[in-house]
């Protein structure tokens, strides 16, 4: 490896077909800023080596033998905020693909995507991007309105939000920790909690997965205007 490159994003891949792991695993590392670290074929084992080796990126199949991909995102977003999650799918199912966008994954790419378009999604959701679509993260706002009533007199969820609030859905949407959002605004950990409490309550969410999922909509919102 060039001691000049930064260091790689490491990658956690997880399907339950060991072929398609080594398949991914070979286009991934003809990268020199990619590294697998580990591989998974279930919910389970995924959460598990996830929060032993804390990856950059977790490459996730919808199906899985013992559950949800989406549920496995979930449960890795909500106990490693960092740790980035890119579905690789074999089909392109809406409401699996919304749930996913929920449970706070940064993006999703099909299995028949070309090996230079595979490795460019898990550089680009490394490097902190996303590959949602536009047009299904304004329907994932819609779904939100829809599912929770008039949010606000307005029907934008986020106007109930105070600018200290706002503010700090911002960060979470970032990835950062309460302790990390305490200390960039000199603020006690609690307090952050409490504000976090508040946030969740006026977005009608319960996740911290959810919170950043519609931090990721509302900026790709505002990039299409």
């Amino acid at each position: 490896m060039n001691p000049s490159l930064p260091d790689p994003i490491r990658v956690l891949l997880v399907d339950d077909h060991e072929l398609v792991r080594r398949g991914v695993q070979t286009i991934l590392e003809r990268r020199e800023e990619l590294c697998v670290v580990g591989e998974a074929g279930s919910v389970e084992a995924a959460v598990r080596e996830a929060d032993r080796l804390k990856p950059d990126v977790v490459v996730m199949d919808l199906r899985l033998p013992d559950g949800s991909g989406v549920d496995a995102c979930r449960r890795i977003r909500e106990h490693e905020p960092a740790t980035k999650v890119l579905i690789l799918t074999s089909q392109a199912d809406e409401d699996a693909l919304f749930s996913a966008v929920l449970a706070g994954a940064s993006g999703y790419v099909l299995k028949d995507l070309d090996p230079r378009g595979i490795q460019k999604a898990v550089l680009d959701v490394g490097h902190g991007g996303s590959l949602l679509d536009p047009q299904l993260t304004t329907r994932v706002l819609d779904r939100v309105r829809r599912g929770n009533g008039a949010l606000h007199p307005a029907d934008d969820p986020f106007q109930a939000l105070s600018p200290q609030e706002d503010r700090i859905l911002e960060m979470i949407g970032d990835g950062l920790t309460n302790r990390e959002i305490a200390e960039r605004l000199s603020l006690s950990e609690k307090t952050i909690k409490n504000y976090v409490s508040e946030i969740y309550a006026k977005l009608h969410i319960q996740h911290r997965s959810q919170a950043s999922s519609l931090v990721t909509a509302r900026r790709l919102r505002k990039a299409q205007l």
